[in-house]
């Protein structure tokens, strides 16, 4: 969940949201060096096909509001129906979210380290 919604907060350009979901991603075990591989998305060679499979489907749903066959297929590997929908669920909230948080302007919070987006 954390990579498609650090990965879409990149793609929208929302610093809040991005900022937010890095110090929530690493409580979820995500380390600094898959955090910076998120800003470069599935085509980097060190993810494995589950977690490409994440970002190319979130890449997909931000171009395109679709998941390709080829996508669906190697998600579908991966995980159930429920889940599959939570993928899809969560990349068009955090969408929204992202559009809403950049036309508010809403400011990081105090104290939270800034990774530039």
């Amino acid at each position: 969940r954390e990579l498609v919604i650090l990965r879409i907060g990149w793609l929208c350009r929302s610093g809040y949201e991005f900022n937010q979901h890095v110090a929530i991603g690493r409580q979820a075990g995500l380390t600094d060096a898959e955090i910076e591989r998120i800003k470069r998305g599935p085509d980097d060679e060190a993810w494995g096909e589950r977690d490409r499979a994440l970002l190319q489907a979130t890449d997909e749903l931000k171009a395109d509001s679709f998941i390709s066959d080829g996508t669906w297929t190697v998600l579908s590997r991966h995980y159930d129906t429920q889940a599959l929908m939570d993928i899809v669920s969560a990349g068009g909230q955090y969408n929204l979210v992202s559009m809403a948080l950049n036309s508010f302007g809403v400011q990081l919070d105090p104290g939270l380290p800034q990774h530039e987006v």
